[in-house]
């Protein structure tokens, strides 16, 4: 090859390195997926709600807790990872709204999908006001049962007092929309 190939295809790579950056800069992350749960014909709990209320979980110290306690409340579900940044990026926000809820009667339990060691580390960096369970890889299943199809995090769902799922929500939470979701309950 002689020096002017060199040349050229130094100027086609860069070129093609820029495009690539240029792309990339610009690209605007997915909004979040939201989707209205159909309630159930009955009446009855939604079956994904039966199998959250059916788990015993530890919490982030460790503690067995059995998830049945929150049934008849309204409540927040949020699955999340400590590896995931939008995740971690909610929960200070999330935090506050379970406080304020805490006096309305409506729960926020996080679910996380990661190890015991994981999660309890990041729950002694990271001190949030409601309750942090480790479901492991298995919250990721849970979760599907929820319509989480993707398998995406941070998936949030909402969830009636009587049971039923009102809405869910793949990605980071818009707070905005949540808050508005919650005055219908």
């Amino acid at each position: 090859m002689n020096k002017s190939n060199v040349l050229l295809i130094g100027a086609v790579a860069l070129a093609f390195g820029v495009i690539g950056a240029m792309v990339g800069i610009n690209r605007q992350p997915p909004a979040p997926v939201t989707q209205v749960a159909e309630p159930t014909a009955d009446g009855s709990p939604h079956g994904a709600v039966g199998a959250l209320y059916a788990q015993t979980m530890n919490d982030a110290a460790g503690a067995p807790q059995s998830l049945s306690k929150w049934k008849g409340q309204a409540m927040i579900v949020n699955f999340w990872a400590p590896w995931c940044a939008p995740c971690v990026k909610e929960m200070p926000e999330l935090a506050e709204l379970a406080t304020e809820l805490s006096k309305k009667n409506v729960a926020v339990i996080g679910i996380g999908i990661d190890s015991p060691a994981n999660i309890a580390t990041f729950a002694a960096k990271v001190p949030v006001s409601y309750p942090l369970y480790v479901a492991g890889m298995s919250g990721t299943d849970l979760s599907r049962q929820f319509g989480n199809t993707a398998g995406g995090l941070p998936y949030t769902v909402l969830i009636g007092a009587d049971g039923q799922v009102r809405k869910t929500y793949l990605g980071q939470l818009k707070f905005d929309e949540l808050r508005a979701d919650l005055a219908k309950l």
